[in-house]
């Protein structure tokens, strides 16, 4: 079966309007598969205060105007961003919408002339790494997690030429 791209998704800066969205969108996905942790529970209630103001960015994915997508880059040192937050509506998935989302954060950090991205994920979540993989992200030793369900850190260069 071949993937069906929506040519009508548009990725769009975060606005205060989409706090509510970035929260549902990422507390079904975790709950599914997981827990929320207190670092979710925080950043998930306070977008600004925990990624904005951080010098961060949340990416919002939209579907003829309705935001069904999101994902953020928060600042890790100088030349680093983490990607974070990765959810697309469940009804939605598998359009292409979240590898949208990941080409769009990695053009937003190359404009903050960041050298690399990292993320934290858990193996139990195939299709999101399968998707980080083909991009480009490969896997490295695990250091510490600010995420209990960790059990798989990944980076990807902005400094190499072999992106997809």
């Amino acid at each position: 079966m071949s993937t069906i791209v929506l040519p009508e998704i548009q990725v769009v800066p975060y606005k205060a309007e989409y706090a509510e969205l970035f929260r549902i969108l990422n507390e079904t996905w975790i709950k599914k598969y997981f827990f929320l942790e207190a670092s979710d529970i925080w950043t998930l209630n306070n977008p600004e205060s925990a990624i904005i103001n951080k010098g961060g960015f949340i990416l919002v994915a939209l579907f003829k105007s309705k935001p069904v997508g999101v994902c953020a880059l928060i600042p890790h040192g100088t030349a680093c961003y983490e990607l974070t937050k990765l959810a697309v509506d469940e009804y939605l998935r598998g359009k292409g919408i979240g590898k949208l989302l990941v080409h769009a954060a990695i053009v937003k950090a190359k404009q903050l002339n960041a050298e690399s991205i990292h993320l934290y994920s858990n193996t139990k979540l195939e299709p999101a790494i399968s998707l980080y993989k083909k991009i480009g992200f490969v896997e490295v030793a695990c250091c510490s997690s600010h995420y209990e369900r960790c059990n798989i850190q990944m980076h990807f260069s902005l400094t190499s030429d072999h992106h997809e």
